[in-house]
């Protein structure tokens, strides 16, 4: 089998309501969606959803690397996925959504050929994946009151709270969530980097009274040292990194240095799946867990990482609930089923994702 085009096109992802985390706020999003078709007729998908602030891409980069890596891609074998991300990693540094457009679609083609879905290709541990929901920042009583909705009205088990602006409105808001939704509802906290170790642990002390039962990325995303030192001192609360795992080379420093009680793997930062497998290996050889996440994306990228998560029993917790935070114009529907808190990904080859583009 032969990759015989790659074709792509721009969809805008308008956000219900503005979308507030501790470095920036979002009103919408531009994607990338790519079509690989090869000359047995298969066909596959991938998606491209950069976020400027973390994989420090764009729309229009994105499409300008996919104008790179187009010719050396064309007449090579999809299975052939370790030369491609060598291909691609020579070809260009960093730009993991682009790349993560690329390994998706390779997968989308595997699977279709071989009948399988992808979970089954990676791994096939789960199909059934608990997911969690997450709040923007927002006035704590609002914050309070969304989790609330979510939790009695959408079903929701745990719930990401997103923080990182000032650590006494931040644990208020802690508080009066608890308060709202019970204690039998998991709560976990992002940052966003927006801290110092100081100013985290005096807000970690905090969460504890309220029973979260981890904080994400405290720290900004290149303190290693300060990553290392936090989780020295920090006790009765699991730590998180995120912006600071782009790659493999980030999961290697920071779980060497003892940085981090979990690891979030993201596709978009760090390429796709086909790395995503390599983190999840690093963190399991250290005894560290994983999640992985998303960026504001549709459902293909959003079946792509549950799809990970569902081929490994390292990768404990899932964080893929961008999808319901936009206005769904794309006409993408399929790759999985969302009853309440529950994603079952569809017994369907490849991704499952029905598109008519």
């Amino acid at each position: 089998m032969k990759i015989t085009d790659i074709i792509w096109e721009k969809q805008l992802l308008e956000l219900y309501e503005p979308f507030k985390i501790a470095f920036t706020e979002c009103y919408f999003m531009e994607n990338i969606i790519i079509k690989v078709t090869t000359d047995e007729s298969i066909v596959g998908y991938g998606e491209a959803a950069p976020f400027l602030p973390v994989t420090g891409e764009t729309a229009e980069s994105v499409i300008s690397v996919l104008e790179i890596l187009k010719p050396g891609l064309i007449g090579v074998d999809p299975f052939d996925i370790d030369y491609i991300h060598s291909f691609m990693d020579k070809a260009v540094y960093g730009n993991g959504s682009a790349k993560c457009a690329v390994d998706t679609a390779m997968y989308d083609i595997m699977g279709k050929a071989t009948g399988k879905p992808i979970h089954k290709l990676l791994g096939g541990f789960r199909t059934v994946i608990q997911n969690d929901i997450t709040i923007g920042i927002d006035k704590p009583e609002i914050m309070a009151d969304m989790a609330e909705r979510h939790v009695k009205e959408n079903g929701f088990g745990i719930l990401k709270i997103k923080a990182g602006l000032d650590p006494d409105q931040d644990v208020h808001a802690l508080s009066l969530i608890r308060s709202k939704v019970g204690r039998d509802i998991r709560l976990r906290v992002d940052a966003n980097q927006g801290y110092d170790v100081a100013k985290a642990l005096k807000a970690i002390e905090g969460f504890k009274k309220s029973g979260v039962e981890a904080v994400e990325q405290c720290l900004p995303y290149w303190d290693c040292e300060g990553a290392a030192l936090l989780r020295n001192k920090v006790t009765g609360i699991k730590l998180m990194l995120d912006e600071s795992i782009h790659g493999v080379k980030d999961a290697q420093r920071f779980v060497r240095a003892g940085g981090a009680d979990i690891l979030n793997i993201k596709l978009m930062k760090c390429g796709g799946m086909f790395q995503g497998l390599k983190i999840s290996d690093i963190a399991e050889s250290s005894g560290v867990q994983c999640m992985v996440g998303c960026m504001m994306e549709t459902r293909i990228g959003i079946t792509a990482g549950l799809s990970l998560i569902a081929a490994r029993k390292n990768i404990t917790e899932a964080d893929c609930d961008s999808f319901m935070f936009y206005e769904d114009k794309t006409g993408i529907t399929g790759g999985f089923i969302r009853d309440k808190d529950q994603f079952t990904l569809l017994d369907k080859p490849g991704l499952g994702i029905d598109i008519s583009f």
